[in-house]
């Protein structure tokens, strides 16, 4: 069993048509047929069963490709971290993130993953959500953190937490005192919310949408931080989640009780591009650090 066997079986795998696949590993279709023949021979199992002209994978060749998917990511990290080690240049990966996220969470994200892989560089993105999942198809970030799940093709998402979203009031508004609200009292309030392309705007629209209320917009903004100063300045309410679990000064927060109104946020990358060995490294770093979250918990605890 060759490298080149194994890259071959991978397009096949997931391409399931010769010529299209051929084309892609820029050998003929004959030579494709023969070295999949020969891959199969080797291993003494069917790994291709063609049907009506289509052609889908056997049991072995789902193992199989399990296999291969491992082994092919180890030689492109070996290849990467050859080449880095080569030209000096420092291991990298481009992020994109959410706007609420920057506010609260990530920097201690990134600092604690920072103190662990103090050699790797993060080229950071701020986006709203409809940018990010169009840097996700294009390649334009190796990861994305946001709250959506990408509907774009080859784009993969997994969730990491979910966090509570509270009727945001200023200090000394009527419902300060409240120990929880429903959203259908809020609807003669001014709100103020995030922009209609950001993934916290469709929550929001679509919470109240459950409510059955629409109440008035009266600002926009591109950021929690904004929202939150707006609100702390009696100009209007909001639906928010806590900044690292606290909350933003001269404001109160208050659960709501219906309807029920949490987010979940994921990372999202492009199945179709290889991650390079220190974009893996933060996606295994992140996946590990909120495993043992569960979900419906709230905002997850930070230290």
């Amino acid at each position: 069993m060759e490298i080149a066997q194994l890259k071959y079986f991978q397009v096949m795998a997931n391409i399931r048509h010769f010529t299209r696949a051929a084309r892609m590993v820029d050998v003929s279709q004959p030579a494709l047929s023969r070295s999949m023949s020969k891959l199969e021979q080797e291993l003494g199992v069917h790994l291709f069963k063609r049907s009506d002209g289509e052609i889908e994978l056997t049991p072995e060749g789902e193992r199989l490709l399990r296999h291969a998917d491992r082994i092919l990511r180890e030689v492109d990290t070996a290849k990467e971290e050859a080449r880095l080690h080569r030209t000096g240049e420092p291991p990298m990966f481009k992020l994109s993130f959410i706007h609420s996220l920057g506010s609260y969470l990530l920097p201690r994200i990134l600092r604690d993953f920072r103190e662990i892989h103090p050699e790797i560089h993060i080229r950071l993105h701020q986006q709203d959500s409809a940018t990010l999942a169009q840097q996700v198809a294009t390649g334009e970030t190796d990861l994305c953190l946001c709250s959506t799940i990408p509907t774009t093709e080859h784009s993969a998402w997994v969730y990491l937490w979910s966090e509570e979203l509270f009727a945001t009031v200023p200090q000394g508004h009527p419902l300060a005192d409240r120990t929880h609200v429903d959203l259908r009292e809020l609807e003669d309030e001014p709100l103020i919310a995030p922009k209609k392309s950001y993934s916290l705007r469709i929550l929001v629209d679509q919470f109240f949408e459950l409510a059955g209320v629409h109440p008035t917009i009266t600002f926009e903004g591109d950021d929690v931080s904004t929202i939150s100063g707006l609100v702390s300045a009696g100009l209007g309410v909001s639906l928010l989640p806590k900044f690292a679990g606290v909350g933003y000064p001269g404001l109160c927060y208050i659960p709501v009780s219906f309807p029920v109104c949490k987010r979940a946020v994921g990372i999202a990358w492009n199945t179709n591009l290889r991650l390079s060995p220190a974009a893996l490294c933060f996606q295994q770093f992140i996946m590990q650090r909120f495993n043992a979250k569960t979900p419906h918990e709230g905002s997850p605890a930070e230290g």
